[in-house]
């Protein structure tokens, strides 16, 4: 298969490629396009067929469920039940935006590989002008996980989404780098009191100000059971080379780096730009010491490392308040937990 990549405005500014997307997502084919968080591989979610080739692309497993992007407003009750005041009010403080909003879902409209046999959807509205272009041009939900191979650091670039999944898929929506760099906040709001899934750029902390009491449970608790949400069960966000956290002390990393060498190793390193080593074999900047810029960088520092012959990563930690809580979540998911000792 001939994978195509066309690039088009960031200001969703109309083109001949939407209506080339559209055709191909009514056919039953899959398309990659930007969201405001990272690039989906979307794929009409009525379709038992068109959900099928998101799973073969990516190569994912089917007991990991998918994210329905809808365009308006007014499509909500096309796909979900019983939306209650506070799914509500986060639908009206955050959409369109970087949250999913898990709701029970309505039978026999969506495809059930979208849900994987569960009774809940995960609905949202991105902000992004390219995908709301597209969803509204379409006029149908989306099912549309991150556009990367399963496992691998999910894409912030049109570029990335063709290095996994060239040949795999016919088209590919470029609209430039995206602008939050790790996926959307998933809030499941069918509990009595809503429970982060996911962090992401909408936080607990935004989140409570709106609804009150968020519960946000750690990664390890989030692991028991069925996943209910995208990037709860397996590991995630993973270069070719081990991932393990450290400090971000940078006599630690020095030591950390001489000891790897005397082991015959080479390290990237992922860090703020503050905390460049020349001793290190390779280094991959998470921008200014802020979390916002951490979380912009990060994906693109992981897949750098898949140019390298660097045996072992060494990333930055930080702290788990407001969007450094999606940070930490997707850096223990591709480190699997480990730090360097």
């Amino acid at each position: 298969m001939e994978t195509k990549r066309v690039v088009v405005n960031p200001d969703g500014t109309f083109t001949s490629a939407y209506d080339e997307a559209v055709q191909l997502l009514k056919a039953g084919e899959v398309v990659a396009f930007p969201t405001e968080t990272v690039y989906g591989l979307g794929g009409v979610a009525t379709s038992d067929a068109a959900v099928a080739k998101i799973y073969e692309a990516k190569g994912r497993p089917s007991d990991n469920p998918l994210i329905v992007h809808i365009g308006t407003i007014e499509e909500i009750d096309r796909y979900v039940i019983d939306v209650n005041d506070k799914a509500k009010k986060c639908m009206d403080a955050f959409w369109p935006g970087p949250l999913t909003v898990i709701c029970k879902v309505k039978p026999n409209i969506l495809s059930e590989k979208v849900t994987a046999g569960l009774d809940t959807v995960g609905l949202r509205m991105p902000s992004h002008p390219v995908s709301l272009q597209l969803l509204r041009h379409l006029g149908e939900p989306v099912a549309a996980p991150s556009a990367n191979r399963s496992g691998k650091p999910s894409p912030t670039e049109g570029i990335h989404v063709e290095e996994d999944l060239a040949a795999r898929i016919p088209m590919i929506v470029d609209g430039g780098a995206t602008g939050i760099g790790v996926e959307s906040t998933v809030i499941d709001c069918t509990l009595d009191i809503p429970t982060i899934l996911r962090p992401g750029g909408v936080t607990k902390e935004m989140l409570e100000a709106v609804i009150g009491e968020v519960h946000q449970p750690t990664h390890l608790e989030q692991k028991e059971g069925a996943p209910k949400a995208p990037g709860m069960k397996y590991t995630h966000y993973a270069p070719n080379a081990p991932v393990y956290m450290i400090e971000k002390d940078e006599e630690k990393i020095q030591s950390a780096i001489q000891a790897l060498h005397k082991e015959n190793k080479k390290v990237a390193l992922l860090a703020p730009e503050n905390y460049a080593c020349e001793q290190a074999d390779y280094f991959f900047s998470f921008g200014q010491d802020t979390q916002e810029e951490m979380a912009l960088h990060l994906y693109h520092a992981l897949r750098a490392c898949d140019a390298t012959d660097a045996d072992i990563v060494l990333a930055t930690a930080t702290t788990t308040d407001g969007v450094g809580s999606a940070i930490m979540n997707r850096l223990e998911k591709s480190a699997g937990g480990n730090w360097y000792k």
